[in-house]
């Protein structure tokens, strides 16, 4: 017997004993993910499943990047610079009508804010209490904010007349309406409504206008993928989507617990702030009544031609919208693993 076959001999044990990694066991494969916005609350979402090793036990090496917008978020993916991202739905609609020709633009693989988080806020002593109210105000918003874009859709709803808009940078624009630069804003609200309050603004004087209770039913927020992901690795978008929905769940089961995750990629953030924006982006977009009717993920086909056709409108695209080419949703998990992913709201 010789020494070269009793090692030979050991590890073959050893390896059926599982003490040693398979060598043929398959490379991770690398997903470069881009978030829309800043490691806030809610990149919670992504930044989990990273750091607890569920994309990783689904066979991906997926690596966050925080993001400057929807609009950039769609752009790089198409590019292929990502091949995975995070961006409102809107956003999307108006890249694919605003480039047909595009030969790579992105498609929505699962919904995750169910309903757009965008609402007009206003200061009570503005005297701001219903958005008829708005009619001769000026409002104020970045170009690209998500609101500002669809407040068309908002104003035609509510029978809103003329209004004059403001433009800024988006850390100016609570700052101004806190001083009163501006007699209301459009944003996310559980982006605006907490960073009022760290300018010193009580949330009992903020009116909160949100555009889901005032007619506006847009989806919001949603995962996009390449074309190129879809058509070379399909298994590795089904691998991201389960992998995300059981994120997911522990997200919104403890999000206490979950900023942690956040903090470990930004360490200047204020834990206490971003716990409360992840818990109210979960409350209000996420695990919304809407979210828990249509299923986490999903989409009414009827309620997504309506918004391809208001984007179209409000936007001004080139082409009009066509909602077939924007939604993919067969790569999403069977219907009873997303069944369990919102938790039970509270009695």
């Amino acid at each position: 017997m010789t020494k070269r076959w009793f090692l030979q001999s050991a590890a073959a044990l050893a390896l059926g004993a599982g003490l040693l990694p398979m060598a043929h066991a398959q490379a991770l494969t690398p997903i470069k993910f881009q978030l829309d916005w800043r490691f806030e609350g809610p990149a919670a979402f992504f930044l989990l499943p990273v750091a607890k090793g569920q994309f990783k036990a689904a066979g991906l090496d997926v690596t966050v990047d925080a993001g400057n917008g929807s609009g950039a978020a769609v752009t790089r993916v198409a590019s292929g610079t990502y091949d995975i991202g995070f961006a409102d739905l809107a956003a999307l609609m108006e890249f694919h009508a605003n480039n047909p020709d595009a030969p790579n633009k992105p498609v929505a693989v699962m919904v995750v804010y169910n309903n757009t988080p965008a609402s007009v806020m206003a200061l009570k002593k503005s005297g701001i209490t219903k958005p008829a109210d708005l009619a001769g105000k000026k409002l104020g918003a970045p170009v690209f904010d998500a609101g500002r874009r669809a407040f068309p859709i908002f104003q035609k709803a509510n029978n809103i007349g003329p209004v004059n808009w403001t433009a800024m940078d988006p850390p100016l624009r609570e700052t101004m309406l806190a001083r009163g630069d501006v007699d209301a804003i459009t944003g996310f609200t559980f982006t605006s409504l907490l960073n009022l309050e760290a300018r010193g603004v009580k949330a009992s004087d903020v009116v909160v206008l949100p555009y889901p209770d005032y007619g506006v039913k847009l989806y919001g927020n949603v995962i996009i993928a390449t074309p190129k992901i879809i058509r070379e690795n399909p298994q590795a978008v089904r691998a991201f989507l389960s992998a995300f929905a059981k994120g997911a769940k522990e997200v919104m089961a403890n999000p206490a617990a979950a900023i942690e995750f956040v903090k470990q990629r930004d360490g200047i953030i204020n834990t206490e702030l971003e716990t409360r924006r992840l818990k109210l982006a979960i409350d209000t977009v996420i695990n919304s009544a809407d979210a828990r009717a249509e299923g986490f993920g999903q989409l009414i086909p009827g309620r997504l031609s309506l918004m391809a056709s208001q984007v179209s409108d409000a936007f001004g695209t080139k082409t009009r919208v066509s909602p077939d080419a924007v939604w993919n949703g067969s790569f999403l998990p069977a219907k009873a693993e997303l069944a369990g992913v919102l938790p039970v709201p509270k009695r």
